[in-house]
């Protein structure tokens, strides 16, 4: 309800109650109401300023008031209780709203309000005690006000009386607060106040007051004495007195709290009333403990018994308040503990905090994770911790420590603990003030109120002195220029500015410096119990923050002390013991004993917990916070970091492997649940056990392994932000640890275990295996069961080598380097360190080694000294140690090998650098070289032994690298390595000195005799060709030409040395080296130089290839070596050839011995041909052909000196020639006296062949310009023949489309022959007509295979001879004027070639295998009529000039030409479609044309014998036959003889007929063609009677075989045959007399002159064939048979 609503409702109420015996009130109140509901806003606006309305809205108000009724009264007031409150709330309003209420006024009012506090009504006495409050509260502010006031007159002040007797002047406002508080002191103390007029308060009431105003104006009773003297006087003789009765929870809470508020802010004005208060609250913490220690010996107070435990509570509350005070507490310690006689407060309250906190262990339980996981729980002996040296205190302290810990282990159960959730109160039993009595406490809640008191301490702690830290150390002012100091050291405090930093910095110093023991053995048995994770990690950082502050103090004991204590719950040494002996034994039996013992194993692999990783994390962030300080305490972190990544990785490799980078500090993996494990795990839940709760702290979250490994890298990482001296601290340090370490690796199981722990030395430890048994007890790890493949400190010994490689290369070697190296260098050289480590230790000597040469940047004496170094320690670790070699050589072959490996890396990535020290890699080089074969050095000794037979020895096949021993295969992979360094080397040549590049020569020559082939022969044929190329481009400065010439002969001599080398890639390589070499700058050598080459080197050495070649076949047995053998003399050749390409003009024909030279070089070719394997020969004949065509290049001067070299070639070649001829027929013939050991000629050495004769004769005809003379043409002819026609050769190529390379070879070089001299034309062309006629008479199979024999390969000539015929043709037409051609009887062989495929036809070899060619028949018959057509008319120009003999031979053979193919079998053309048939057909025309044409006009010649005539005409006549008879009767053509009684007795012998049906023939139109052709050439003389004789034989046969047949028709060829002969004899005119000269004996003579005689007129007629066939026309005639249908009609007749 809003106020104007009240007060309408009240007025009405009051105009109600006032209408009869108080009218005027009742009209007041009504005129109240009328403008209330008139302008409401306007009343509620009057009332709120006090203005002019506000009388007249109030009056009834005041008026019912003043009427004494009770009931109005109370209806103006309000009802009851609101009446007192109304009245309250008046006070507050008047006293607030008039400052000017002082003295007696507000004291009448206070007292009022106190009346009010005192009422039974709830509400009226809690009202009235806020009132009070507020008004007190009001007056102090009243007294703070004042006191800005600076017109304060003393007319004002009042005069005061303190309590201790003297006055003092106060103003107003500050008398009434002085006299408030007072009175208030006085009433909880039960005295009379002075101020208020009041007999009694209320303590606790009073007691509130007393704490309000404290609590908000405590600044102000500082600037008042006054008011201290209060508190002295009477505030702090009340709480003594109060604190010290029997305990009323209300009134010992309040003073609890009013004692918390004196000491917290006036412990400097209250120095002797604060220590009474801290020593009782100390005495009260103490209690229990002390009682509980005491009522064992009977010792008993009974004050001690009587006081109730929640005072101990409360005071454990104010302490918590008071430790979370920093400041406070170094207030404390310099007021009380800073000098010889103080009280020792601070250190007695530590004392007691620690004792609180161990009083009862088991109710705070065991945190059972921090033991590990996977661990049994027998208990630990203190005697194991780590090896920080802390001094005598610390180690007492740590063993107390560890005792406590060890201790409770037997009597605590896994039950209890401490948590905020299940210790901690809702609400601190201190601010429970409207509790009577004292609220439920938990039993563990005290105890975690001890927790929280060290918790704040050692927060205070860390958060006073890291600013100052901060400030002082990292962020101080520096010169321009410096550096950040990133790891600064602890502070010195002696060197610090006398002021208040400085000073507060010596109390906190003094206050670790003698509290640390009881703080660590409060932390230490901390944090061991059963904590929730917040207390957990809350202690953890109070650990860190002791840790921290104690090294930036310089407090070295302290620090290490805590390391040392953090350090065993990080890893404990239990945890890595028992790691190692789960990994050896097998599960399954383990289990087995367990239970028969009834022990209990571990049911999980051991591993850390998540808290022992927490702690784990907070000593790495300790450690590289204080990395710059630690000094010597370095050993104890880095032996823990050891551990902890022995548990994080190693035995989790073991187990799971995980691939993963490898990183600078060693290899990350990621640890399997042996080695880690979660809290999760715990079975027992408890406050530890995050299962029993919410989400997990967000610390304990990131606990992964690679976390952790990730921060321990960055620990070591830090290393690079250290000081110098910082740094050597660091380095030695890992050097040591890395030493005892390794010396522990080597010792026997039995030393260990004699070796009990009580004797743990704390000397330090070397590489001696008695000592490091006592280091691995300290460490826990039991080596000698399980070697670790590697070790901890070389790893991050090598990592931070990396990390600071500026360090090793510009600062002083005693910094880092020489301790590094060394370090490494004696792991590496002791033959005992197991072999992994050794390895280690040199992969990371290696690695620094490696890098120090790339990041070193400066020049001149430096850079020689660093090179100087590296290269120094390299070579310690490549040098063998007999020691170690022969305890294990298979490691010290590794070690070196590695030396080798990080040489080559230093060569590729800086060898252009290096200005010193290749004596001394030439020499690491070369000390891996073995003399594995009797290889012959670079001396002029070589040239001998290369001119002698290679011995067996040499031939054996090597073993190749790996099959051989461990050492062989050892030794290969260093040579192998050091090889690839000297590749390098060779890369960069051109920077060494000469007599380095003697040595690299000589080093070279080493290698290239070693058992692997590759580097051999990378050595022979690359670099020392790089080598070689290097001196030539320095033998180009005149001043050194003697110098490095001398050094090039060198090479060359190691080169020769390598040539006979049994492997061939090796002998290749150096063949080709030797070569190139000699090729490329051939031209820059001299005569001289050119002469000792060619004696000294090629000769030499083409002997010593001949001789390994020509072995017998048992002394070579392996054929593949024999093959490896040729092809070395071939790649011998192949560069003789080149380099008597080159050079043979420019150089060597110039020399004095070049004629003995080139018999020397061609006998060498001639028996490589005829006697090496034939492999050989074709690149010997190349090579010579090479050789012949540079001669062609020669100056004039020098032209006898090629003529006399192309005529010794020639001279070769006919042997060679000779020897194939030879050869081909004893292989045809098999002629038992010829060598059978000679391989036949290859295709391709016959090619060969044939390009040197080729390259002969253009040298000859260069040198002549004329061609040979014919005998010599006729000797090369034969030669060519014999190539062309060879036919044992293995490798023929098909000859059928294409002519192969030796066809179209020999074809070239008779093509290149000059026909202009006489002969050459007729000695072409006949070889030639025998090369066209091969594919019919020469073709034969290719011997191969017995597999081979169902589908030999076949050699036909075919692509040869369809390349001659048409150049036979070309060349009749070019030469056909000629009667040479015609004399020699080259013609007749031409036609003859072309006989033979004219007369096959069909049975001729297919033309083509993959073309379309025309038949080889077609192409002789068209290339066979186009000579006939013009040898006809050459025949008949030259006449007189041709002998008949030949005339006759030629016709002859034109004439038995035309025969084959007129009477060819054409049988197999049945089998073509008609159409081609008909083609076929159409083409055979041409020979009856040109026979027509360019035969029969000519062939009348005188010369021509009537034989030959007779012959035309009989092919004629057997090529007319229509059909085919098979009877006995008649008697073919062929078989009549010419004369006339002959014909008569043929004429009778077709009285004999047949009815045979007779069969016509395939090619009917040609057989007309022919009988035409009989019939157009009657003319001729000797023809008719040829002609009669087949009119006959068609007439007779008729009228015969008519007689037989009667009514049986005649076939239809033969009444064909019987029309075409009657027609074509009506239709013929005999020339006069032909046919009586055809009938004569001598027909050639009586052809132009006959007789006379009038009897045989008639048979000179142009008609006489008819009458000479009269009779059987008549016999035709006078059969009785029908006239065929086709006879001409008698008119035609």
């Amino acid at each position: 309800m809003s106020s104007l609503a009240f007060l309408v409702t009240e007025l009405q109420s009051l105009a109600s109650e006032t209408r009869r015996k108080h009218p005027e009130i009742r009209e007041a109140a009504e005129k109240s109401l009328a403008i209330l509901r008139t302008s409401p806003e306007q009343a509620t606006n009057s009332l709120a300023s006090d203005g002019p309305q506000s009388d007249e809205l109030l009056k009834p108000v005041f008026m019912g008031c003043a009427t004494k009724n009770a009931k109005v009264v109370a209806i103006s007031l309000g009802q009851g209780v609101d009446i007192q409150l109304r009245i309250l709330q008046t006070l507050v309003s008047l006293i607030t709203n008039f400052p000017s209420i002082h003295g007696a006024l507000l004291g009448d009012a206070l007292l009022l309000c106190f009346k009010l506090q005192e009422s039974k009504t709830a509400v009226v006495s809690s009202t009235a005690a806020a009132t009070l409050r507020q008004l007190v509260m009001f007056v102090v502010d009243k007294m703070v006000d004042e006191d800005r006031l600076e017109d304060l007159t003393p007319e004002v002040c009042f005069e005061v009386e303190l309590p201790d007797g003297t006055t003092k002047l106060l103003g107003p406002s500050a008398r009434d607060a002085f006299s408030i508080f007072e009175d208030l002191c006085l009433l909880a103390n039960a005295e009379k106040p002075h101020f208020l007029k009041l007999e009694f308060l209320h303590k606790t009431f009073a007691l509130e007051l007393i704490e309000s105003v404290l609590t908000n104006y405590h600044g102000l009773f500082r600037k008042h004495g006054e008011l201290i003297l209060l508190l002295q006087h009477h505030l702090c003789p009340l709480l003594l007195k109060s604190m010290s009765d029997r305990p009323v929870f209300p009134l010992t809470l309040r003073c609890t709290r009013v004692v918390f508020l004196l000491l917290k802010q006036f412990s400097f004005e209250l120095i002797a009333e604060a220590e009474v208060f801290l020593m009782l609250i100390i005495k009260i913490i103490a209690e229990d403990s002390e009682h509980s220690s005491s009522g064992s010996s009977g010792d008993h107070h009974p004050s001690h018994a009587n006081r109730p435990a929640w005072m101990r509570v409360l005071a454990m509350e104010i302490m918590r308040g008071l430790c979370s005070d920093a400041e406070l507490m170094r207030n404390v310690w310099g007021a009380y503990d800073a000098h010889d006689n103080g009280s020792n407060i601070f250190t007695s309250l530590v004392t007691a905090l620690k004792r609180l906190v161990t009083e009862k262990p088991a109710i705070l339980g065991v945190g059972s994770q921090m033991l590990g996981v996977g661990v049994t729980s027998e208990p630990v002996p203190s005697s194991s911790s780590y090896g920080l040296d802390v001094g005598g205190m610390a180690g007492r302290v740590a063993t107390a420590a560890s005792a406590t810990v060890s201790g409770v282990v037997g009597m605590i159960g896994s039950h209890g603990g401490l948590s905020l959730q299940g210790s901690a109160m809702k609400l601190q039993c201190i601010d429970q003030l409207d509790k009577a009595d004292s609220p439920p406490i938990p039993e563990s809640y005290i105890y975690l109120l001890g927790v929280q008191c060290f918790i704040s301490l050692c927060e205070g702690f860390a958060s006073f002195t890291g600013p100052l830290y901060t400030s002082i150390v990292i962020q101080k002012p520096r010169v321009p220029g410096d550096a950040v100091v990133r790891a600064p050291p602890a502070l010195d405090l002696a060197s610090l500015p006398e002021d208040e930093p400085r000073k507060q910095l010596e109390i906190l110093r003094d206050m670790i410096g003698n509290s640390w023991p009881a703080f660590l053995a409060a932390l230490s048995f901390i944090v061991s119990t059963n904590l929730s994770d917040d207390l957990f990690v809350d202690i953890l950082t109070s650990y860190q923050a002791m840790t921290n502050v104690s090294g930036m103090l310089g407090l070295t004991t302290p620090r290490d002390a805590f390391f040392t204590s953090l350090a065993k719950f990080a890893v404990p040494t239990r945890v890595v013991s028992s790691l190692d002996s789960y990994s050896m034994e097998p599960q399954t039996p383990r289990s087995a004993i367990t239970e028969n013992f009834g022990l209990t194993a571990p049911t999980q692999p051991p591993g850390l917990s998540d808290r022992n990783m927490a702690c784990l994390k907070v000593l790495i962030a300790s450690a590289l916070f204080l990395a710059g300080s630690l000094g010597e305490s370095w050993f104890g972190v880095l032996e823990v970091l050891q551990n902890a990544d022995y548990v994080l990785t190693q035995k989790g490799v073991q187990s799971t492997p995980t691939p993963s980078k490898r990183g600078l500090f060693g290899p990350g993996t990621t640890p399997s649940s042996r080695s880690v494990s979660h809290s999760g795990s715990n079975p027992t839940a408890g406050p530890g056990n995050p299962t029993s709760h919410g989400p997990r702290h967000p610390f304990l979250i990131d606990l992964e392994p690679d976390a952790l490994q990730t921060a321990i890298q960055r620990l070591f990482e830090a290393s690079k932000n250290l000081e110098d001296p910082a740094f050597k601290y660091f380095i030695d340090a890992l050097c040591r640890l890395s030493s005892e370490m390794v010396g522990m690796q080597n010792g026997s199981t039995t030393l260990i275990e004699t070796d009990s722990i009580e004797d743990v030395a704390t000397s330090q430890p070397g590489l001696s295996p008695r000592v490091e048994a006592h280091r691995r007890r300290v460490s826990g790890i039991h080596l000698p069961r399980t070697l670790r493949s590697g070790d901890f400190g070389i790893t991050k010994l090598g990592g931070v080598a990396l990390l600071n490689i500026h360090r090793l290369i510009y600062r002083s070697p005693e910094i880092a380097w020489n301790t590094t190296t060394s370090h490494l260098l004696s792991v590496i050289s002791l033959p005992f360190v197991p072999q992994s480590i050794r390895i280690q230790a040199a992969r990371v000597l290696d690695e620094i080694i490696l890098v120090v040469p790339r990041n070193l940047t400066t020049s001149g004496e430096l850079r020689a000294e660093v090179q100087d170094r590296v290269l120094s320690v390299l070579s310690q670790q490549i040098g063998s140690d007999s020691s170690s070699t022969v305890a294990n050589p298979n490691t010290s072959i590794e070690l070196r090998r590695m030396g080798l490996e990080t040489l080559h890396q230093i060569l590729q990535a800086s060898g252009h650098t290096l200005v010193t020290g290749w004596e001394t890699i030439f020499q690491m080089l070369g000390s891996v070289c073995k003399a594995q074969l009797s290889t012959h050095s670079g001396s002029t000794d070589s040239v001998a032994v290369l001119s002698s037979p290679p011995s067996p020895t040499l031939r054996l096949k090597l073993m190749p690298v790996g099959l051989g021993n461990p050492s062989e295969r050892s030794s290969a992979t260093l040579v192998k390595i050091a090889f690839q360094s000297l590749t390098l080397v060779c890369d960069s040549i051109s920077s060494l000195s000469a007599e380095h590049l003697r040595l690299c020569i000589s080093t070279l020559g080493q290698f290239g005799r070693q058992a692997d082939t590759n580097i051999a022969l990378t050595a022979a044929a690359s670099l020392l060709w790089s080598v070689s190329d290097a001196i030539q481009s320095k033998r180009k400065d005149v001043d050194q030409e003697p110098q490095y010439s001398e050094i090039w002969m060198f090479l060359l001599l190691e080169v020769l040395g390598l040539c006979a080398d049994p492997r061939p890639e090796v002998r290749d390589g150096a063949i080709q080296t030797l070569f190139r070499t000699t090729q490329l700058y051939g031209s820059t050598l001299s005569l001289e130089t050119w002469d000792r080459c060619i004696w000294d080197v090629i000769f030499p050495l083409l002997d010593s290839l001949t001789t390994a070649v020509r072995q017998s076949p048992d002394a070579m047995d392996d054929p593949a070596a024999e093959q490896a053998w040729a092809e070395s003399k071939i790649l011998a050749l192949h560069s003789i050839g080149s380099l008597f390409h080159d050079f043979l003009s420019s150089k060597i024909l110039e020399l004095e011995s070049f004629p003995k030279a080139w018999d020397v070089f061609v006998n060498h070719i001639q028996e490589c041909t005829l006697v090496d394997s034939r492999i050989i020969a074709t690149p010997a004949l190349l090579s010579l052909e090479r050789a012949i065509r540079a001669s062609s290049q020669a100056s004039a001067e020098l032209k006898p000196k090629v003529s006399d070299a192309w005529h010794r070639v020639w001279q070769a070649i006919n042997d060679i020639g000779g020897a194939i001829q030879q050869q081909d027929v004893a292989l045809k013939t098999e002629v038992a006296d010829v060598d059978s050991s000679h391989e036949p000629f290859t295709q391709e050495s016959l090619v060969a062949f044939v390009d040197v004769i080729q390259s002969t004769r253009k040298v000859s005809r260069s040198l002549d310009d004329m061609e040979w003379p014919l005998d010599r043409l006729s000797c090369l002819m034969t030669i060519l023949k014999g190539i062309l026609m060879y036919s044992n050769s293995p490798d023929y190529r098909p000859d059928i489309d294409s002519l192969p390379p030796v066809q179209a070879a020999v074809i070239e070089t008779i093509t290149n022959i000059d026909l202009s001299i006489p002969g050459a034309p007729s000695l072409v062309m006949r070889d030639l007509s025998v090369f066209s006629t091969l594919p019919f008479l020469a073709a034969f199979n290719v011997p191969g295979p017995s597999r081979d024999r169902t589908n030999p390969k076949r050699v036909t000539y075919i692509a040869l001879t369809k390349k001659v015929m048409p150049m036979l043709v070309d060349l009749f037409l070019k030469f056909k004027t000629g009667p040479e051609i015609y004399a020699d009887g080259t013609l007749e062989a031409v036609l003859s070639s072309y006989s033979i495929p004219i007369k096959l036809k069909y049975d001729c070899p297919p033309p083509s295998k993959f073309g379309d060619d025309s038949p080889l028949w077609k192409t002789a018959t068209t290339n066979f009529l186009k000579i006939v057509k013009e040898c006809a008319i050459q025949l008949r120009n030259l006449k007189d000039d041709v002998p008949d003999t030949r005339v006759e031979c030629i016709w002859r053979q034109v004439l038995d030409v035309f025969r084959g193919g007129i009477l060819a079998d054409c049988s197999a053309a049945e089998t073509f479609p008609l159409d081609v048939q008909d083609t076929e057909e159409n083409f055979d025309l041409a020979l009856i044309g040109a026979l027509e044409i360019d035969v029969v006009p000519h062939i009348g010649d005188s010369r021509v014998p009537d034989n030959l005539l007779v012959h035309l005409a009989k092919f004629l006549s057997q090529g007319s036959r229509l059909y085919t008879d098979d009877s006995p009767t008649p008697p073919s053509p062929d078989s009549a003889v010419q004369s006339p009684s002959t014909s008569n007795r043929e004429e009778k012998s077709f009285d004999h007929g047949h009815t045979d049906c007779n069969t016509p023939v395939p090619r009917e139109r040609f057989s007309f063609w022919c009988f035409d052709l009989l019939f157009l050439i009657c003319s001729a003389t000797t023809t008719d009677q040829e002609l009669s004789r087949r009119r006959l034989a068609a007439h007779t046969g008729y009228v015969a075989d008519g007689a037989l047949r009667g009514n049986l028709p005649f076939p239809r060829i033969r009444e064909d045959e019987l029309i075409y002969v009657l027609r074509k004899l009506l239709e013929l005119k005999l020339w006069p007399g032909s046919l009586w000269a055809a009938m004569s004996n001598q027909p050639s003579k009586y052809c132009v002159d006959q007789p006379k005689l009038i009897s045989d007129a008639v048979k000179r007629s142009s008609v006489a064939h008819l009458f000479h066939f009269y009779p059987v026309l008549c016999e035709i005639a006078s059969m009785p048979r029908k006239t065929p249908s086709g006879w001409v009609n008698t008119s035609d007749v």
